[in-house]
């Protein structure tokens, strides 16, 4: 595949009003997709908010397998972070973030309390594309405060969100990438998470690589969901047309309809129904 490349203009942009923005922010809560936490990471940020308390939230972890979940809080917290995993949809460790956001912030809110000053903690919330910052915001407000949809570059600008409730001041960012990845794997990974425009790519191509990063640790979940059988000297593209000939997506003259089959296997992996799936490895 080509070298995967997704920077629009907006992102630059944001990117420049995150900047501007941090003077007036107390912490940072970083959202990582649990399917992929290193992938997901945006480099950037380690410049960005050296100077901040952050809050690491693993989004969409009903997705992804649980025991490499797991793994991964450990690898992070041992680096000194505070890391929380949660789903949004399915209402998993939500009720954990204000206690650790009051946690992070014990010295600030203690000082505050001293001087009799009484003011939400504003909290920046950040991440790639599509790793789910304005459904999260939603759902600690618990109505639709920000616009959220299953597809990358829906947020353009900042928006300061009070929670009064919970004593908190949330700004929402758009998602942003970074100019180029150094690993193509990264690209390839987030991509199939659907953090990458897909007007912009191979689909054809990225469902055979997904397949082949799926296949290496969960071979069984392709085959219970397609119901198909793995032989190890299949390719990638031969369990693609495994797939797609058992979904029945033939075009007249026996042809594969490989832009149907493609767009099912991403749907399906993004969806979960695949399994529960992680893409990384420590």
């Amino acid at each position: 595949m080509a070298d995967i490349v997704w920077y629009p203009g907006h992102m630059a942009k944001a990117k420049r009003l995150i900047k501007e923005s941090l003077p007036n922010i107390d912490m940072v809560i970083e959202l990582l997709d649990a399917r992929a936490p290193i992938s997901s990471k945006n480099p950037d940020f380690n410049s960005l908010f050296n100077n901040k308390p952050v809050l690491t939230l693993l989004t969409k972890s009903a997705l992804a397998d649980p025991e490499i979940t797991k793994k991964f809080e450990s690898s992070l917290e041992s680096d000194g972070r505070k890391v929380i995993s949660i789903d949004c949809k399915a209402g998993q460790g939500i009720k954990n973030i204000q206690p650790a956001i009051r946690s992070l912030m014990s010295e600030k809110l203690k000082r505050d309390a001293e001087r009799g000053i009484k003011r939400p903690i504003r909290a920046m919330i950040v991440g790639i594309t599509n790793v789910g910052k304005s459904t999260l915001i939603n759902t600690i407000c618990g109505s639709k405060k920000a616009v959220a949809q299953d597809r990358p570059g829906v947020t353009r600008h900042n928006s300061r969100i009070p929670v009064p409730s919970l004593g908190l001041e949330l700004t929402d960012t758009p998602g942003i990438l970074w100019h180029k990845f150094d690993d193509q794997q990264v690209g390839i990974k987030l991509a199939a998470l659907g953090s990458i425009k897909d007007e912009i790519l191979d689909t054809l191509e990225l469902s055979c690589l997904l397949i082949g990063i799926i296949r290496k640790d969960y071979a069984k979940c392709l085959e219970e969901r397609f119901k198909i059988e793995i032989d190890e000297n299949d390719d990638n593209y031969d369990i693609f047309e495994k797939i797609a000939r058992k979904r029945g997506f033939i075009r007249s003259g026996g042809v594969i309809d490989e832009d149907r089959a493609a767009g099912v296997i991403l749907d399906e992996f993004r969806g979960g129904k695949i399994g529960r799936i992680t893409l990384d490895r420590e």
